[in-house]
This record gives structure tokens, C-alpha cells and sequence, in this order.
């Protein structure tokens, strides 16, 4: 790699090595996706921000954040499958239920088992996008589930817990954790996705699952999602913030002859985001992105945009040699990685379309 030496990783070397040498494969197949998960437990990324009382290594959730971005900048299919599991994680250590907690966090913790977020359809939700796609029914003391969750990603085959948002029966919506062990609950084959290939993302359909009530995560979304929303986001952030920083490091490595010219903007990025990097962990370490979600959005938005100017600047110092296969390789690869930031949800046009609402209802107000 041009300039590994500005990256800012702390991961273990022999992880860094297989992500290197992966990263294409990950992207563009399946081959190496059962491989993911153990190796990243193998390393302990997951237990990074896990209290020691529960089996982690310590630290906070901006702890977190660092190792998915220290992740992402060898491989984004790995970062984004960090991000789905370390985000489920996140959602038990912020539940009330003890012993759901207790019983799945281990096997997490080992990569024995996947963990999914299954609440992109309920952070939508959270800003007035879009219903919930899945009911819940009483059926006498446990809950029968139907519903779908159309793309989900980290749904290890046979082998997962999913987090998902249900519209109570007459009760306020809650968020519970299904099984790829429930029976009625149908796991589609992987997505035919451009890229990161390796990911296990795939849909769930969810058709007369029985559920026991000591499976909810919450007992209400509206009031717990705006607490969870700020690092499922910042852990997603991570994501944006790796690819940024493997895309200038490589940039900066050609910077010779003519290309000199790139330096200053280059600079102008970096700089910028070292600057958002500060932002986002205050924010998440303290309470602001609960109570100011809207800063949390931008901060998003602006990172996606700096993984575009990036990737711009790489093309421009490549030139043409980007477009061959071997010496272009890795490009293509940050490239397609680049195409997927804009549209992870909340997508940037979900994101711009809630900071729309908002600014309409501060006009308001003020009127």
C-alpha cells in the first residue's frame, strides 16, 4: 500500500495482514465470508467498548467507532460487517433485559454467532420516513411476529440473532431479537450486491414466529431509539471515516511530478476530517446527538461527501493507471466502497429529507 504508514490503526498485525491481502475477495466474492466473523473475534475488535464485567476489554462506544474505522480502512465489507455485529452488541449492553444479555452476549463476544441490526427500517421510522414492516400479536403469554426485513447484513447462515422494531398490537412499538432458530423465520440466499460480496447480507421474512416475551430488547422504540440511535450512526460513521483515511493515504503516496498540485486539497480533507473525527466522539460520549439529532445527520452527510472528494483526488493522482486491472485494482475496489456510503440506511436522501422536516418545523415554530 502506498502509505500504510499514515494510517492510525491499532489492530493486531496479523488481522491487518489477512485484511490486505482479502480486501479484493472480500469485495467482489463470497469465498472468504465464514472467515470474517472469526477473525475478527479472534482479534477482540468485538469486545472493544464492552464493559470488562460483561466480557469486553473495556472502554466506551467511541473505542468502538476507532476499531470499525480501523477495520473499514483495509476492507469496508469487513467494516460492515463489524459495524452490524458490534451495533447488536451495543443494543444489549443498552437493554434492560438482563438476561437476554447474558445469554447471547458470550457467543457474540467469541463470533460464535452473528449479530444483526435489523432496525435500519426502525431508525427511519424514528423520523416520520416510513412504517414499520413488521406486527406483533398477543398469543397467550408469548408474541406471534410477522413482517420482513429486506436487507440485513451479518446474517451468518444458521447462525444469527437480529434486532428488530415490531408495531405492538395495541401497545407501543418495542424492539425484540429473533433467531435464525425461530421457526417461520426464512433467511433469503445472499443479495446480488455490486460489492462487498462477502458481507452475508440478505432479506428475512418472518411469518408466524413465536416469540417468549424475555426476548425483547425494549419494551418501547420510541422511547429507547433516540438513545441507541447516536452509536448505531457513530459505529456507521466508522465505516466513512476508514475509507476516507485509507483513500488519502493512498492519494498522498502519489503525490510526485505533476500531481503535486493535489497536495493542498488533499491536506484541506485530512484536516477536515481529523476535525469531524474530534466532533463525533464528543458527541457520542456525551448526551448532545439524543438530544440534537440533526448534528449527528450532518456530520454523517459530510463524511459520505469527504469519501467522494477523496476518491476523486485518488483518481486524479492515479490517472489513467486506475483503469487498469492490476494497478487499479485497489481504486475500483475504494471505489465501489465509495458508491455504497451514500446509501446505507439512513441513506443521505432519507438523512436530508429528516433535517428538511426539521428545519420546516423550526421555521414554524419561530412563525
Amino acid at each position: 500500500m502506498a502509505a500504510a504508514t499514515e494510517r492510525t490503526t491499532a489492530l493486531p498485525a496479523d488481522l491487518a495482514a489477512w485484511l490486505d491481502h482479502a480486501a479484493i475477495s472480500l469485495d467482489t466474492t463470497s469465498d472468504d465470508a465464514a472467515a470474517i466473523l472469526p477473525r475478527l473475534a479472534d482479534a477482540g475488535v468485538f469486545r472493544i467498548g464492552v464493559p470488562t464485567a460483561f466480557g469486553g476489554s473495556g472502554g466506551d462506544v467511541t473505542d468502538a467507532v476507532r476499531a470499525v474505522a480501523a477495520v473499514s480502512e483495509r476492507s469496508l465489507a469487513a467494516g460492515f460487517v463489524f459495524w452490524g455485529h458490534r451495533t447488536y452488541i451495543e443494543y444489549l449492553l443498552q437493554s434492560p433485559n438482563e438476561g437476554l444479555r447474558t445469554r447471547l452476549l458470550p457467543a457474540l463476544l467469541a463470533g460464535r454467532r452473528g449479530g444483526a441490526t435489523g432496525l435500519s427500517n426502525a431508525m427511519k421510522f424514528l423520523s416520520g420516513i416510513e412504517e414499520l414492516q413488521i406486527r406483533a400479536s398477543a398469543a397467550g403469554d408469548a408474541l406471534r411476529i410477522d413482517g420482513k426485513l429486506p436487507w440485513v447484513t451479518n446474517l451468518q447462515p444458521h447462525n444469527f440473532d437480529v434486532a428488530a422494531a415490531v408495531e405492538g398490537d395495541n401497545a407501543p412499538a418495542f424492539i425484540v431479537s429473533l433467531s435464525s432458530e425461530d421457526e417461520g423465520l426464512e433467511r433469503s440466499p445472499d443479495l446480488d450486491l455490486m460489492a462487498l460480496r462477502a458481507t452475508r447480507t440478505a432479506a428475512v421474512k418472518i411469518d408466524n414466529v413465536l416469540v417468549d416475551r424475555d426476548r425483547i430488547i425494549h419494551p418501547d422504540a420510541h422511547a429507547w431509539l433516540p438513545r441507541v440511535r447516536p452509536a448505531f450512526l457513530g459505529l456507521q460513521c466508522g465505516m466513512s471515516i476508514g475509507l476516507a483515511r485509507s483513500t488519502i493515504a493512498e492519494t498522498r503516496g502519489r503525490l510526485k511530478g505533476g500531481r503535486g498540485v493535489l497536495a493542498e486539497p488533499l491536506d484541506l480533507l485530512a484536516s477536515e476530517l481529523s476535525q469531524i473525527e474530534g466532533r463525533l466522539a464528543k458527541g457520542i460520549a456525551g448526551t448532545l446527538f439524543e438530544t440534537e439529532p440533526w448534528l449527528l445527520f450532518r456530520l454523517r452527510i459530510r463524511l459520505a461527501e469527504i469519501v467522494a472528494e477523496a476518491v476523486q483526488l485518488e483518481l486524479c493522482a492515479a490517472g489513467g493507471a486506475a483503469y487498469l486491472s492490476q494497478p487499479g485494482e485497489g481504486f475500483q475496489r475504494r471505489l465501489r466502497e465509495s458508491a455504497f456510503i451514500p446509501v446505507v440506511t439512513p441513506s443521505l436522501v432519507q438523512l436530508k429529507t429528516a433535517l428538511a422536516a426539521h428545519a420546516r418545523s423550526v421555521v414554524s415554530e419561530v412563525a
